[in-house]
């Protein structure tokens, strides 16, 4: 258990849940006495931002606590891998298709997609940025879900981000056809292909 009026925290870690905190040996009255002295700043009654951090900042640091089994998506999962110059509004975040979220906090905004099983599932990986993860689609999956919705997200977007996924030497074009193939995309990516290639 910490010393009474101690409060440290990890400054590589951005991000903190009260079920962290408590773990740490802070009850309720510690958490609310670290607010009061500005070491966090609270997000909601559940979450805190860590205000002496210290890491590269990224706001996918916020999503495990603001949006259990949440997963990093579309064009915010496509402006991390450098496939689009433009920034989203919002954190565009998958859940599950039958998922209910209550209520999101006005800081960071996100844009909730509900996908249904395989697309949920498929292409998951956590990044761990020195003990800040995120969960997120990988490349070939973030493209192949850029294509399905290409009329949201705007047919010169898509094309754009296509175009720079197919310049990168990472490419892996088997992974992203069978994506296509089990995500029901095979033909309008054939279509794309054949327009740019």
């Amino acid at each position: 258990m910490p010393k009474i009026l101690e409060y440290k925290l990890d400054n590589s870690k951005k991000v903190y849940t009260r079920e962290d905190l408590k773990a740490l040996g802070y009850e309720r009255y510690a958490v609310e006495q670290m607010i009061q002295k500005g070491i966090l700043y609270k997000i909601t009654g559940s979450v805190f931002e860590n205000t002496k951090y210290d890491g590269p900042e990224s706001d996918f640091y916020f999503i495990p606590a603001l949006i259990n089994q949440g997963i990093v998506c579309m064009l915010s999962a496509a402006k991390y891998y450098g496939l689009t110059n433009n920034w989203p509004h919002e954190i565009n975040v998958a859940v599950k298709k039958d998922k209910k979220i209550a209520t999101l906090p006005k800081y960071p905004p996100i844009c909730i997609y509900h996908f249904g099983k395989d697309r949920y599932e498929l292409g998951v990986v956590t990044i761990n940025d020195n003990g800040n993860t995120f969960r997120i689609y990988d490349i070939e999956k973030t493209v192949v879900d850029i294509i399905y919705f290409r009329n949201q997200v705007g047919i010169e977007e898509t094309r754009e981000i296509l175009i720079n996924y197919l310049n990168r030497k990472d490419r892996d074009i088997n992974k992203l056809f069978m994506y296509a193939e089990k995500l029901n995309c095979l033909k309008t990516l054939r279509t794309y292909m054949e327009v740019l290639v």
